[in-house]
């Protein structure tokens, strides 16, 4: 077993550990005590969560919002969580069906409310302030001010693109891309077979180099998903 194997693994059977004694505590009716023990689980995926979060948010306000509720919709319905399923899978899909929600919330308003200078984060306009990843802000030091600004240039193209998606390739991009899991690990996070997930990686990759003229995904993660998949004409 490979050394990022065995960390992983590390990982999942700690989550275990602590998953079965936070059950175990809300069904003794010791919440004081479960509620501590859960926030080993919180700490040990929170960073993780807010990336996934932003790459589908693009806002750092609803990023933090939606972390907190899938965080607390987890803790909620863990009396139901089975233990052959790792936690990070579990919590992953309550996570990243809160965000579609959100998105789905935020469509819906946007059609009937008339923009007003816009918000940082999914479309500002003149002289709005773009919002910073969270991981950026978690980071230390920093590059010089003219490549920061190209950075954030990039990250606002590329977010830009990412909007565009449909909501599965959007899922599996920012899963295998932003997150490298494998096309296996995808497939667990989403409920979709591994055929569908290399097929929507695909066509997330093509469209993305489409949308930012042939510069999208690195060539690396397109040969990644053309040797994934078979192709059926």
């Amino acid at each position: 077993m490979s050394g990022t194997s065995a960390a992983s693994a590390a990982v999942r059977e700690a989550d275990a550990t602590a998953a079965s004694a936070v059950k175990a505590f809300q069904a003794a009716g010791r919440h004081a005590e479960a509620r501590e023990r859960y926030a080993e689980l919180v700490s040990r995926h929170q960073r993780r969560a807010s990336r996934i979060a932003y790459h589908y948010l693009r806002d750092a306000a609803d990023t933090d919002e939606a972390v907190q509720d899938a965080f607390v919709k987890a803790y909620a319905h863990l009396p139901s969580f089975r233990e052959e399923l790792p936690f990070e899978v579990w919590f992953t899909r309550i996570l990243i069906n809160g965000c579609l929600d959100r998105i789905k919330a935020r469509t819906r308003r946007e059609r009937w409310l008339v923009p007003m200078g816009g918000r940082g984060g999914h479309g500002a306009g003149d002289g709005a302030q773009p919002q910073s990843d969270p991981s950026e802000r978690m980071a230390s030091g920093g590059p010089s001010p003219e490549d920061a600004l190209l950075t954030r240039e990039r990250r606002r193209e590329i977010a830009t693109a990412l909007a565009k998606l449909p909501e599965r390739q959007r899922a599996v991009f920012v899963l295998s891309h932003v997150e490298g899991c494998t096309s296996r690990e995808v497939s667990a996070l989403t409920g979709l077979n591994e055929s569908t997930v290399r097929v929507h990686l695909f066509r997330a990759i093509r469209k993305l180099r489409t949308l930012l003229g042939g510069e999208a995904a690195p060539a690396a993660e397109e040969q990644r998903a053309k040797g994934k998949r078979r192709v059926t004409s």
